[in-house]
């Protein structure tokens, strides 16, 4: 069985032992987090929200905090001696799919 979940704005397809990283989410490492937003239910029988689908919901348990790759924004205009550069970090949690519940 898997699901379809959204969180952090972003749709994320699941099943249950899988690991899956997401915008950070307010817990602490070890925590239990519970997704109510499912989109949809696979497996044997196919299930489609509208937009949710009612009564379901996976729980997942949080395994660590994190900082993805730095990538470098680099704005500059040609013949005028302007550059700006700047470097970001977006930060991560990383999450194992504990149980899909339908």
């Amino acid at each position: 069985m898997y699901a379809v979940i959204e969180t952090g704005g972003k749709q994320q397809r699941v099943e249950q032992g899988t690991v899956i990283y997401v915008e950070k989410l307010d817990a602490n490492d070890g925590d239990k987090v519970t997704f109510d937003n499912v989109l949809m239910l696979g497996g044997d029988k196919v299930t489609i929200g509208n937009p949710y689908v009612s009564g379901a919901n996976v729980e997942a348990k949080v395994v660590k905090h994190g900082k993805q790759k730095k990538i470098v924004v680099f704005k500059f205009k040609a013949k005028k001696k302007y550059r700006r550069k700047q470097g970001h970090r977006q930060p991560y949690t990383k999450l194992e799919i504990t149980k899909i519940n339908a």
